[in-house]
């Protein structure tokens, strides 16, 4: 089952059961002996993948309820981190918009959109729709660079720009824009690029 749609008790009792693999039958032929040393290896790398994913998806849950519906500017260390989370180990770049209330309580995140290694394609039509959907009164954003490199390229401010101006049409501000490069994250606001 995909483990955003579990329920957090589902992530529990997953993560917490002993996991038994099937034992694998040990035939007399030596082709079969000799890779079963390698299947066993592969089983347990699955098994920890699996550990660590459920692992990572409680952790951002547990993170989203420092957050949620309080102001930004009152827990952002918790939300950097959550982005940080949500962005880790991705190798495409992804889209995320955060909608906000009238007091900058955070309503909702929702991945807009997914690319490839070096670049998103971003709508600002269906950003200002998902916006109205919301009903939110301002929304900051975030994107990851899989390379690494935290630094906004000319692109990312020229899509900035645009967004803020297609939401200003529509009494929908913009806040921040953040960019998440592995452990790194850079803030539009923060470096007065906004």
């Amino acid at each position: 089952m995909e483990i955003t749609l579990m329920s957090d008790q589902a992530l529990i009792n997953e993560l917490l059961s002993p996991g038994h693999a099937e034992p694998m039958a040990a035939d007399s032929h030596p082709y079969i002996q000799a890779a079963l040393p390698l299947a066993t290896q592969a089983s347990q790398q699955q098994r920890l993948r699996r550990i660590l994913d459920l692992s990572k998806e409680l952790l951002m849950r547990d993170l989203r309820h420092d957050w949620i519906l309080r102001p930004m500017v009152n827990s952002p260390a918790a939300f950097k981190e959550w982005l940080r989370l949500r962005f880790a180990n991705l190798e495409h770049e992804i889209f995320l918009m955060v909608f906000l209330d009238a007091q900058q309580r955070i309503i909702d995140a929702e991945v807009m959109f997914r690319g490839t290694l070096t670049q998103t394609s971003v709508y600002p039509r269906e950003v200002v729709k998902a916006a109205m959907r919301h009903n939110a009164a301002a929304i900051a954003m975030a994107h990851n660079h899989p390379s690494g490199h935290v630094e906004p390229s000319a692109a990312d401010r020229q899509l900035t720009q645009t967004l803020r101006s297609a939401l200003a049409l529509v009494d929908v501000r913009c806040i921040d824009h953040f960019i998440v490069a592995g452990d790194h994250l850079l803030s539009f606001a923060e470096q007065g690029l906004m």
